[in-house]
Order: C-alpha cells, then sequence, then structure tokens
C-alpha cells in the first residue's frame, strides 16, 4: 500500500465518482481504477460497490477511509516539518471553516496570504462547526475556523474576531412581525453556527425550534434567497446579508442580538509549521488593524 494509492482512494471515496476523481488529481481514470481494483485485490476487500454507473462505498470502505485520511494527513505532518527547513518558499497549509467563515471572512485573508507567501498551496474545506471540529481532531487539517462554541480536550481555541448577527426578512414580512412564534422561520442545519445564534435568540424569549414552522437548508445563501422571497425570518451575520440590506431585499428586525465570536481550532497535539504561525499571524495582525 502506498501513499499515492490512499490519496487516490481517498479522492474517489469523497467523490463517489471515478471520472471526477481522475481529473481532480490530474490522472486517468484507467489509473484510477487500477490503483483502487489494486488495493482490494492486495487485500481482498472490496472499498466500492458498483452501481449501475456509479459507485458508492462499502462498509469495509467507510471504515477504510477514517483510517486512510489519518494515515495521509500524518504523512503530510512529516512532510511539514521537513518543508519547515526550507521556510516559507514551498509547503501546503490545510483550512477548515464554518460557511459564514469560509465564504465571507477567510477568503481575503487567504488572499493577502497568498501574495506573501506565493509558494505555499492553500487548501479549504467548507463545512458547519461541528464538521469543522472533526476534521482539525482527527488531523485531516492544520487550522479551523468556527463561529459556534467549542469544547475537546485535544484541541486548543483562540477568538479571533467577532461577528454581528442580525434577524432579517422580505420587507413584505418585516411588517408583520409582532410574535417570532407565530411566523414561519428559515433556518441551517443542527451542527452550525448560525443555528446556535437563532436558537439562542428563541431561547432567550422562550421559544423552542419545535414550536416554530421552519425550512431548514443546508447554506447561508439558500437561507438568504429563501428568506428575500418571502419565506419566513432568518438569523444571519450581517457579512451575509450586507448586499441585501443595501439593495434593500431584506430588512433588518430589532432583536438586540449580540455579537459572536469567530474561534481559531489547533489540535494541541500536532507540530505548528511556520505556515501555519504565518498564517496565525497574519490573522492577528487584522485583527488588530480593524
Amino acid at each position: 500500500m502506498t501513499l499515492e494509492q490512499l490519496r487516490i482512494f481517498i479522492a474517489v471515496a469523497e467523490r463517489e465518482h471515478v471520472t471526477r476523481a481522475a481529473a481532480a488529481l490530474g490522472l486517468t481514470p484507467s489509473a484510477v481504477s487500477a490503483a483502487i481494483a489494486a488495493l482490494e485485490t492486495r487485500h481482498g476487500v472490496v472499498l466500492f460497490d458498483r452501481i449501475g454507473r456509479g459507485i458508492a462505498l462499502t462498509g469495509a470502505g467507510r471504515e477504510f477511509l477514517t483510517e486512510a485520511r489519518a494515515v495521509l494527513a500524518r504523512a503530510e505532518a512529516a512532510e511539514a516539518v521537513l518543508t519547515d527547513l526550507a521556510g516559507l518558499r514551498r509547503g501546503r497549509l490545510c483550512l477548515a471553516a464554518s460557511q459564514t467563515i469560509g465564504n465571507y471572512w477567510l477568503p481575503p485573508l487567504m488572499h493577502r496570504y497568498r501574495l506573501a507567501h506565493p509558494g505555499i498551496e492553500l487548501r479549504l474545506f467548507i463545512g458547519n462547526s461541528r464538521q469543522v471540529a472533526a476534521q482539525v481532531a482527527e488531523g485531516v487539517v492544520d487550522l479551523g475556523f468556527v463561529e459556534a462554541e467549542v469544547t475537546a480536550d485535544e484541541l486548543a481555541i483562540e477568538t479571533v474576531a467577532t461577528d454581528a448577527m442580525l434577524l432579517v426578512a422580505s420587507p413584505a414580512l418585516a411588517g408583520a412581525v409582532t410574535d417570532l412564534a407565530a411566523l414561519p422561520w428559515v433556518c441551517r442545519e443542527p451542527g452550525s453556527g448560525t443555528r446556535a445564534a437563532m436558537e439562542a435568540l428563541l431561547m432567550a424569549r422562550g421559544i423552542g425550534v419545535g414550536d416554530l414552522s421552519r425550512l431548514e437548508l443546508p447554506s447561508n445563501e439558500a437561507v438568504r434567497g429563501a428568506v428575500e422571497a418571502g419565506a419566513g425570518l432568518a438569523v444571519l451575520s450581517r457579512l451575509v446579508v450586507a448586499s441585501a440590506l443595501e439593495a434593500g431585499r431584506l430588512m433588518v428586525i430589532d432583536a438586540a442580538l449580540p455579537p459572536r465570536a469567530f474561534h481559531a481550532l489547533r489540535h494541541r497535539g500536532r507540530h505548528q509549521g511556520l505556515a501555519e504561525a504565518a498564517f496565525r499571524r497574519l490573522i492577528a495582525e487584522a485583527g488588530s488593524a480593524a
């Protein structure tokens, strides 16, 4: 078993598609198929079910995926230690961020970092806060950024910024807001920091999420679009709704929502490389200048 086979397996498992995995890796589909077949034949295990023209992980494949990611992460960590010897002329920095941070707050910082250190390859995974914390805890990424409160013994957690949260509605609905429990809502899924901010607002007013008529969507942009169309109220970051507010597609409803913190997460037991340290310094400098 080689690291290259592990990379290929992970790429196929994450996409459940040989051709798309091959394109992402810069390989031919036949080379990718051969690598998967070699793994399965060598160890006598079926990793993928072939269903029609598609594929899906078997139970064994799902278990192996966790181990394969861990092995590859350790190999990349070892490579990062050696890369440090060459300064910041080359290397890789893997980041994970919850949606508001990953789509709005982090990209300008990544651009500044890229200009300062063009030899460092940046990778970004975007998920909800729960998924990001798991990525950091498993050692899949170097740094994670979340809005939700996270508690885990293996994680070092640092507040790096704050974010204004707003209760918003379409202009047509905003004038009818008298009882929050009586109106429909649009919200994110459990595990999202934005969902947690909504739940805190409702809890403070004695309202449970289960008491609401609600539409649950998997991204901030989908929530914003539904609210603009009049589907209900939502709690969203000012970063997400700024353009819609300026254009008059949304209105703010006074709810005295407290700001929330953006947190940086790193694994306590992992080596902090020069690339990671440089990114953390850039964030600190950006916070000081704000």
